[in-house]
């Protein structure tokens, strides 16, 4: 083929890819009948929630989403995605004006281990490298927070000798992060009543023991809910240890406004603290399809219209 036959097609080509996004960026918005301005709060989404109107590539999903008003990103196994990846994912974020929220530092696989209560040199020395391969992922995806989970409950010790071993190594972990101004947040979970880490007063005692900006909270709404309610006032209570958010309705696990929880006043509060940081959405969409993505971005539309 000719050089210039074989320019003006490519040309033709990568129009019509634009012109396919901005149809689908269109479509959308007026299904949705909202100005599509950005929202009040940053929420991140995760890869998949927008597949079938971006289809499966995420590097697509990503431009959707911004074309629909989010201004954030959160993908929990960035750690294992090949550093080119990482670095495009980076560069597409840094491009649009966008943030990376949290990944996972994936030191302990699901289901976890006995791993941190245990104080076993393994397990410290292990994650300490962990975090060090973190720092590289974070420089290449342009990211600040990595969450981090300290495994199961030791049976063998008791729950203060477990608390010791968690803080010092979690202190380890803080010493590779706090040169590169990172953050590990830690997650209290409700899945199953193994984790060690499930209350957010438990985890506020170990951040203050560890006192580095390098250790925070990671206050995730939908487990917070079902492990103890109550959730303006523990986000009061805990809020100067809290450096990240997580959103999901209860029950279900969905977006906001399908569960008990009332999230405009959650994230009024939020807001009116001052908080600037990135809320994740680490849930499902209720409904399947476009329409299920249509209606979640309305969802968050009206929760954020406070």
């Amino acid at each position: 083929m000719e050089r210039r036959k074989f320019m003006q097609q490519s040309l033709l080509a990568g129009g019509a890819l634009v012109s396919s996004a901005t149809g689908l960026a269109a479509s959308a918005k007026s299904k949705i009948g909202e100005d599509v301005k950005p929202f009040k709060c940053n929420y991140g989404f995760h890869n998949g929630m927008f597949k079938n109107h971006a289809g499966p590539d995420f590097i697509d999903q990503i431009k959707f989403g911004h074309s629909m008003g989010f201004r954030s990103i959160e993908d929990n196994g960035m750690m294992s995605r090949k550093p080119e990846e990482q670095s495009k994912i980076g560069e597409t974020l840094s491009k649009l004006g966008m943030d990376m929220g949290v990944f996972v530092i994936e030191y302990d696989k699901w289901p976890l281990q006995i791993s941190m209560t245990s104080g076993k040199k393994e397990w410290r020395d292990k994650f300490v490298q962990y975090c060090k391969d973190a720092v590289e992922v974070a420089k290449r995806c342009n990211a600040k927070w990595m969450t981090v989970v300290p495994g199961n409950y030791e049976r063998k010790l008791t729950e203060h000798m477990q608390m010791a071993n968690v803080i010092d190594m979690l202190r380890a972990g803080t010493e590779v992060l706090e040169k590169h101004g990172l953050v590990m947040v830690l997650e209290p979970l409700s899945d199953t009543p193994e984790l060690f880490l499930r209350r957010s007063d438990q985890t506020y005692a170990i951040c203050r023991a560890i006192n580095s900006s390098s250790c925070k909270i990671l206050y995730d709404m939908y487990h917070m809910q079902r492990n103890e309610g109550d959730i303006i006032k523990h986000i009061e209570q805990t809020w100067d240890e809290i450096g990240y958010f997580q959103i999901g309705d209860n029950p279900g696990r969905k977006e906001p406004g399908t569960g008990e929880m009332n999230y405009q006043n959650i994230f009024k509060y939020i807001h009116s603290k001052g908080y600037k940081g990135v809320y994740g959405m680490e849930h499902g969409n209720a409904q399947p399809g476009k329409e299920g993505e249509l209606a979640l971005i309305k969802a968050y539309r009206e929760a954020d219209s406070f």
